[in-house]
């Protein structure tokens, strides 16, 4: 039994049957992103006056990554183009593009996911605390990359005229630690909604990335039996791909620059 409208419009939409199902599938993903960056902005204008963070992600990487993923939606779109054209070899090298620069997202990533679960606030007890990355744990004691904090206001914004940015080697003995915390998505509000928006988002490209996989694999076997409705699968990946790029559009400034 053939499946109707999976390469000519329906009547009633104009569409083929699959564009529909991309288009209500992402519709629920817009409600999904809107309600956590809503909560995003309920958050941060709850915050105390002086203890949202600015300055904790690295703008150069972030900057780098939001360059590989719109480079990333280019390779995808010309996939598809290549696949109108009738070029199946230009197909499978921009999606083979696409599925690098992906793998390069989520690299990036998770080089930046390290970094914060390395990092620690570290507590002592005479009240001072030691802001910093552990260098090494010896026995009796901690090594640490990082700086003294007089205030802990001062940890909260980076940005801010006399910030501390040079870091040095301290030596805390363990008997001195009261508290160290990592800068995991416990540590702060501003922490809980970036690894939560992030992982989402990562997760999407991940699966993305996947589904890409699949069709320039063993999915582009459907090219020689149906290349019409195979461009159509191409199209329907990339809509979703162009989604998770637009998301991290968003993100890139919320999260990095404001």
């Amino acid at each position: 039994m053939e499946i109707p409208y999976t390469v000519q419009p329906r009547p009633d939409t104009g569409i083929y049957n699959a564009k529909v199902g991309i288009w209500l599938f992402l519709a629920s993903e817009v409600m999904l992103f809107g309600a956590l960056f809503s909560s995003y902005i309920l958050l941060r204008v709850g915050a105390a006056e002086g203890y949202w963070p600015h300055g904790w992600l690295n703008i150069p990487i972030g900057t780098a990554n939001t360059i590989v993923l719109i480079t990333s939606s280019i390779t995808t779109v010309m996939a598809w183009a290549s696949l109108k054209m009738n070029q199946f070899s230009r197909f499978k090298f921009f999606h083979a593009c696409t599925i690098l620069l992906a793998l390069t997202f989520v690299c990036i990533k998770s080089f930046e996911y390290h970094d914060k679960f390395t990092h620690y606030e570290i507590t002592l007890a005479d009240g001072r605390t030691v802001d910093g990355h552990i260098v090494e744990q010896k026995p009796d004691a901690l090594v640490v990359s990082g700086h003294y904090v007089a205030d802990r206001k001062e940890i909260f914004d980076l940005r801010a005229p006399g910030a501390i940015h040079k870091h040095e080697e301290i030596t805390i003995p363990t008997a001195q630690i009261k508290k160290k915390e990592r800068y995991g998505p416990w540590h702060h509000t501003y922490l809980a909604i970036y690894f939560t928006l992030t992982g989402l988002h990562a997760l999407h490209v991940i699966g993305g990335a996947i589904v890409i996989g699949f069709l320039w694999g063993p999915g582009s076997k459907m090219w020689k039996i149906d290349p019409e409705r195979f461009t159509n699968r191409i199209e329907i990946s990339g809509l979703f791909w162009h989604f998770v790029d637009l998301v991290w559009i968003f993100l890139f400034p919320v999260l990095y620059l404001l």
